[in-house]
């Protein structure tokens, strides 16, 4: 499994650690070994723009993921037999924007910053928090993921 870390806009975090940690939450979820996911940190201007052109809203984010399989809780994407490799998509992050709430919610940048890499990854996974019981489901998954790194979600 390849997990690229692009740092368009400098990020206080191990790029290293955050793909380690991406990988294993793919891992868990049952995804197959052979697939590639793309975490991009960037800019809030630019998570803006992206936010605008995509879901139609104004501002700066914390995270987008933009899934290119098609999943399910539950039921991660697979290679089609004899297929390429899986290429799950693309997950954008502000680090800015994770720093201001991070502040704001009281917890520390890292804390903030690998619930917004898990939240991303569930997102291109299939996962999605529109009704409350989807949130509490996606929430539980999330709080499972962070325990295994020692982190714990807001």
């Amino acid at each position: 499994m390849t997990v690229e870390v692009v740092e368009s806009q400098p990020i206080d975090a191990d790029p290293d650690a955050v793909a380690a940690f991406a990988q294993a939450t793919l891992e868990r979820e049952g995804v197959e070994a052979d697939a590639r996911l793309t975490i991009s940190f960037v800019a809030p201007d630019e998570i803006a723009d992206l936010n605008e052109a995509h879901l139609g809203v104004a501002g700066p984010t914390d995270v987008l993921s933009f899934p290119i399989e098609d999943a399910a809780p539950g039921r991660p994407p697979r290679r089609a037999a004899d297929g390429p490799p899986l290429e799950l998509g693309d997950i954008v992050i502000a680090g800015e924007v994770v720093a201001d709430h991070a502040e704001r919610y009281g917890v520390a940048f890292d804390d903030e910053l690998y619930l917004m890499v898990c939240h991303g990854v569930l997102h291109i996974l299939g996962w999605d928090h529109q009704t409350e019981d989807e949130a509490n489901r996606m929430e539980a998954r999330e709080a499972t993921h962070l325990d295994t790194i020692g982190k714990r979600r807001r």
